[in-house]
């Protein structure tokens, strides 16, 4: 897989690369991930990128012309785009299982007061961490690769996420280590009894009684597309 994160300020991207699972995922060649400045396609004096808004009013609104041609320089016949945007859709662990079977995705990073409207005629999706505003793009575009990173295969061991919280709507079973007991809070019985089919049964029924106590939401199963 390969990863093109459009961004104004790569020094936030560039030590995510560089750390734990992300980082040996790419030495062992398993994903291809680029941090491009698309100031560079500023045509502008001083590169500039933005400029003030049609109408009036506050900040600085993100041009199409750099944008645009970083998206196209970049994009090829198996490349999205998503834009990170608060307005997108709310991105959950369906969407990072549908992207991680992409070959080539871009993440375009937003800053300032936001895009020029038009900038959407030339994506494919819009991508929202949250019913929050950020300062930029960086952070949520980081989160989108490290959730669809961890996926790909080889990179981690399948068992090791196939549970995880969100997999088929529910959220995952509570884990335990050692010591067995801490100040009178014991480990499960079962789970030290070495019956690997009650412990299954255990975990599985955990996993609903978890999502019931703390995400009821999850239960009605709905998926949006991203």
């Amino acid at each position: 897989m390969r990863i093109d994160i459009l961004t104004l300020f790569p020094n936030i991207v560039e030590g995510f690369l560089h750390e734990s699972i992300i980082k040996r995922a790419i030495e062992k060649g398993l994903v291809e991930v680029n941090i491009v400045d698309f100031r560079k396609y500023s045509t502008l004096n001083n590169h500039q990128v933005d400029d003030t808004p049609y109408g009036g009013g506050g900040g600085m609104v993100l041009r199409c012309e750099p944008l645009v041609a970083a998206i196209e320089d970049l994009k090829d016949e198996d490349a999205k785009v998503f834009l990170m945007c608060p307005q997108g859709i709310p991105y959950k662990e369906s969407h990072a299982i549908e992207l991680s079977k992409l070959k080539h995705i871009i993440l375009v990073c937003g800053h300032y007061e936001g895009f020029d409207e038009r900038i959407r005629s030339f994506v494919d999706g819009e991508i929202s961490i949250g019913d929050y505003v950020l300062t930029g793009g960086e952070i949520p575009a980081m989160a989108v690769c490290d959730s669809i990173i961890r996926l790909l295969p080889g990179v981690i061991k399948e068992n090791s996420y196939e549970n995880d919280s969100f997999m088929n709507n529910l959220l995952d079973y509570p884990t335990y280590t050692k010591p067995q007991e801490f100040r009178g809070l014991k480990v499960p019985d079962v789970l030290i009894s070495g019956d690997h089919a009650k412990i299954n049964a255990w975990r599985e029924k955990e996993r609903l009684l978890n999502t019931e106590k703390r995400r009821k939401d999850l239960l009605g199963g709905n998926h949006d597309g991203v």
